[in-house]
């Protein structure tokens, strides 16, 4: 996602194309989530521009098409595959494929995960989301996941949403995403060198904040291991979604000093959250 409603005229110039909205985005943060994938496959030549318009240290995460995750459930979905990874050939080693799979996919499911995820391109960067609960509370169930996962060199990816159901809503964002996120417990363990993490704050700046400082030390002790970590941070409404994780950004760097700083970004409207 690297365009919003509330976005224009704070992170992104105003009336900028969709063309170029990536290049825009990619000044405030060097990594995004590519949501539109989960639901159609784009044009290759899309995807051309938005490889024109990053850097070649930039990472999109972008996830796979809900036709094979949450339709097909990996049953015959040779021909959409292949007009999938066709499509973001252009984007290289910077695309990381998102396999992120419905609360119904159980740890019976596994071995269709692991036949899929080995027979995607050797040196493609992987990584899992799942959402069933039996995963963060059955130690043989995460286990099991956990070996198909290191047997591909896949990142299980955690969304933590503990601080959000933390206390109930307040904003209407926050209402309408009490009932769509996945309650489960917070899982801090990285399987590759690579690790993902996908953070769900509050509408209020300042819970959201408070509530990460368990990951700042978290992302440094991976950095301090040699890992390349990303990591997303959302709340209900992500009006305020490339401030804060540059906030994020600036948190971890405090305790790893040798953390590259982040783009600086040219001005487009008034001062933003920090």
């Amino acid at each position: 996602m690297w365009t919003h409603k509330a976005w224009p005229g704070r992170f992104l110039p105003p009336s900028l194309p969709a063309r170029e909205r990536l290049r825009a985005y990619a000044g405030w943060c060097n990594a995004v989530e590519g949501n539109t994938t989960f639901y159609a496959t784009p044009a290759r030549e899309t995807v051309v521009t938005w490889a024109e318009q990053i850097g070649p240290d930039f990472r999109l995460v972008v996830k796979v098409p809900k036709l094979v995750t949450h339709e097909r459930r990996f049953a015959g979905v040779e021909v959409p595959m292949r007009a999938f990874l066709d499509a973001i050939e252009p984007l290289g080693d910077r695309a990381v494929l998102w396999t992120q799979l419905p609360g119904a996919f159980a740890p019976s499911d596994v071995d269709a995960l692991g036949r899929f995820l080995r027979r995607l391109p050797p040196g493609r960067r992987r990584a899992v989301e799942v959402r069933h609960p039996a995963f963060f509370t059955d130690p043989a169930a995460a286990s099991r996941l956990e070996e198909t996962l290191a047997g591909v060199n896949a990142e299980w990816i955690p969304f933590d949403t503990t601080v959000f159901f933390g206390s109930p809503p307040v904003t209407e964002a926050e209402q309408e995403s009490w009932t769509k996120k996945p309650r489960v417990p917070r899982r801090t363990r990285a399987l590759t060198d690579h690790p993902i993490v996908r953070y769900l704050g509050r509408d209020s700046a300042e819970e959201t904040t408070e509530g990460w400082q368990p990951w700042t030390e978290v992302v440094a002790d991976w950095l301090r291991d040699g890992r390349s970590p990303t990591v997303f941070i959302h709340t209900p409404d992500n009006n305020d979604a490339p401030a804060l994780a540059r906030h994020f950004h600036d948190d971890v760097r405090a305790l790893v000093p040798e953390l590259a700083a982040l783009p600086e970004p040219e001005p487009v409207g008034p001062a933003t959250l920090f």
